[in-house]
């Protein structure tokens, strides 16, 4: 007599290549739900955008300077008096403000420093090429190593840039080394500054008086800082990924230096820095959308972090 056969279990029923596949899986880590920070995934997920190209990446820095220096120029030193008299008016504002809070110390810096002339002049050369040399180095690495932070970071430096433009346009600062400035045209010429402008002495490669540099630059664009908003737009972008702690620490480092720069040479307040950490705020903010409209893969400012290689 033949038993009866009991029912087989639901789980009984299932496709073994389906268990085994699951398991599998499981073992490896290779689910979808795994695969998220994965470098070749993301790669995969990149498809369809187009590559970058570094041919395309030079030639729309090239245009988006050429117009931000354009337009920088239009509201700056070059209008004349009038500007030049609400520079110093908004100078005297910003003075104000940081006695009333007693964080005035600029010219106490500055004058300390001023006698050593080597010093000086390599604060001039750091202020006159760093700003733009550690900048391009940034984003060469992010080009060549990790495209897609290079696309959210490229499009934060646009942002950033661009909202400075607003604060040089509806707010002209004059820059301390002018306050008492009777030598230059840009100068206010007023009694009881003691800055001077370390860039015609003791000098450094060029300054603002100098024929070219006189004619293309906006005197009076100060507020906010872009060397120190590009300085710490090169720590956010580089210190991710960076692997020796040496390189790590030089890039955290480098804003600190540039805002003692910017100080010692009198080229401007501290304030000037905030106002520049604010730009770069608004930069990242705005960075997501922008990065959508620009060629390369969509980068976020946490993109290809894992891919740095971890060192005990």
């Amino acid at each position: 007599m033949t038993e009866p056969v009991a029912p087989r279990d639901a789980d009984e029923g299932t496709d073994p290549s389906v268990s085994i596949r699951s398991m599998s899986e499981a073992e490896d880590g290779s689910s979808s739900t795994a695969r998220d920070g994965d470098p070749l995934h993301d790669e995969a997920q990149n498809q369809g955008f187009r590559p970058l190209k570094w041919w395309v990446e030079i030639g729309l820095t090239l245009a988006f300077y050429v117009v931000y220096s354009a337009i920088r120029n239009q509201f700056g030193s070059a209008l004349g008096d009038s500007v030049r008299e609400e520079s110093f008016r908004n100078a005297e504002r910003v003075i104000d403000l940081q006695r009333s809070i007693g964080l005035y110390f600029e010219e106490r810096v500055h004058t300390f420093f001023l006698e050593w002339d080597a010093f000086i002049v390599f604060w001039n050369v750091f202020y006159g090429t760093f700003h733009f040399a550690v900048t391009v180095g940034a984003m060469v690495i992010l080009f060549a190593r990790y495209p897609r932070r290079y696309t959210f970071m490229r499009s934060t430096l646009a942002a950033t840039t661009t909202v400075a433009l607003v604060g040089f346009a509806f707010f002209p600062l004059m820059p301390p080394r002018l306050l008492g400035n009777c030598d230059s045209r840009f100068g206010a010429c007023e009694p009881g500054f003691d800055f001077v402008d370390t860039l015609v002495d003791p000098g450094g490669l060029w300054s603002f008086e100098s024929g070219t540099m006189e004619t293309i630059s906006n005197q009076y664009a100060a507020m906010p800082s872009l060397h120190v908003a590009w300085a710490v737009w090169c720590t956010v972008a580089l210190y991710p990924v960076l692997r020796s702690r040496w390189s790590r620490r030089a890039i955290v480092a480098y804003p600190i230096l540039t805002l003692f720069a910017i100080v010692v040479t009198a080229n401007h307040y501290w304030i000037d820095a905030v106002g520049g950490l604010l730009a770069l705020g608004i930069g990242l903010k705005v960075a997501p959308r922008l990065t959508r409209l620009l060629p390369g893969p969509p980068g976020t400012l946490t993109s290809d972090v894992a891919r740095r290689p971890q060192r005990a």
